[in-house]
């Protein structure tokens, strides 16, 4: 049901029903959610799976599925498929990212689905966009590794793939950024079109910076891990107590600043390390020379006097400890979701402001099928387990 809060967000009024799993089309609906829509999340009778996942998948549900209605349908049943098409009727948009073909064979693709709602956006999130490597199976790791990034991420000769599952989560954020083009192109066309995107793509434009370097150098880019730093100080020090800080002096002013930070007026008033391009050659020496000196001091201590110069630093912070960040806190980045097993669990907001407000929970996060009866009991339908 639509409440006062939701009619004043930018997608009130819009319906999209979800078929996914995992992260990338998830992702997209909670954007979607988030911004207002009513998006009604399709699961199988057993739930989606990633409901149950263990080790990293285990935050994958609760992330990704807030403010989403759930409902249960077999779409492999007559009646699952009657009352998916009762949902199509009215509705804005469909979210699919499963293997390709599938959806095809179901009869539930875009061209069947498009000839009789003409008006229907739908999100297809796959590995590739159309093209040779369109029928392959892809996940993150396979596109970080052949898109890239995981060259670009570690040593020379082990590439690493990144932390997180970027490019599912930036594969939702474009079918995301997708819909809100196609709702606009709609308002003028009443007509609704195919938005697709892939991780592969995803991965290959943030790569794309470094594409331009080898074109525009004729070399190789080097990973970043044995990149030719710009700057003289860039990387991240040992301190006291073994707690690490990345430090950064961009540019000669912080050079100096830094430098009387860490009382050491004798490589500031050194005439020979005044500029950068002065210091660069010997930057492995200045380097081992100012971790000889922050391996004295405490963190808080750098901290606190980084901070009052201005100058760029960072804590090496794990995931864990940013369930206690006071920036994300006092922002309000970090607000409580009552999740599906009855307890409470804190969930990250989107990372934008609209109008001075983050988009907010609005709703716990759904059990499998809370809202079957309620969505098809609308639509005149039975809700027993034929569906």
């Amino acid at each position: 049901m639509t409440t006062a809060n939701d009619a004043r967000l930018p997608l009130s009024g819009i319906k999209v029903i979800e078929f996914s799993h995992m992260v990338m089309g998830p992702t997209c609906g909670l954007i979607l959610a988030d911004l207002g829509a009513e998006v009604i999340k399709i699961e199988p009778p057993c739930g989606d799976k990633t409901r149950r996942m263990s080790g990293v998948g285990m935050g994958f549900f609760r992330t990704y599925n807030r403010n989403k209605k759930s409902v249960v349908l077999d779409i492999k049943s007559d009646a699952g498929r009657e009352a998916l098409h009762a949902l199509l009727e009215d509705a804005d948009v469909m979210i699919e990212n499963f293997r390709p073909g599938l959806m095809e064979r179901l009869g539930f693709g875009y061209a069947s689905l498009s000839a009789r709602y003409p008006e229907l956006i739908y999100v297809s999130h796959k590995g590739f966009l159309p093209g040779p490597y369109d029928n392959r199976l892809a996940l993150d790791e396979v596109v970080q590794m052949m898109g890239g990034l995981a060259y670009m991420t570690g040593p020379e000769g082990r590439p690493l793939r990144a932390g997180a599952s970027v490019n599912d989560i930036m594969g939702g954020m474009f079918g995301a950024i997708g819909v809100l083009a196609a709702l606009m192109e709609r308002s003028h066309t009443r007509r609704g079109q195919e938005v697709q995107s892939a991780l592969f793509e995803n991965c290959v434009f943030l790569s794309a910076s470094h594409m331009q370097q080898a074109a525009m150098s004729g070399e190789v880019p080097p990973p970043m891990p044995s990149r030719v730093s710009p700057w003289t100080v860039y990387d991240v020090f040992t301190l006291a107590r073994g707690e690490q800080l990345f430090i950064g002096a961009v540019s000669d002013k912080q050079w100096v600043q830094l430098c009387e930070v860490l009382g050491r007026q004798d490589l500031r008033d050194d005439p020979a390390l005044a500029t950068n391009e002065q210091r660069l050659p010997v930057r492995r020496d200045l380097l081992d020379a100012l971790g000889e000196t922050l391996a004295q001091l405490e963190i808080e201590d750098v901290s606190r006097r980084l901070d009052q110069a201005g100058l760029p630093y960072a804590p090496i912070t794990r995931p864990d400890e940013l369930l206690d960040d006071p920036h994300l806190r006092a922002s309000g980045g970090l607000v409580p979701l009552a999740n599906d097993e009855g307890g409470t669990t804190q969930t990250v907001l989107l990372p934008l402001l609209m109008g001075g407000k983050r988009p907010q929970v609005r709703m716990p996060l759904a059990s499998i099928g809370e809202h079957t009866q309620e969505v098809l009991g609308k639509l005149g339908l039975a809700t027993d387990r034929s569906l």
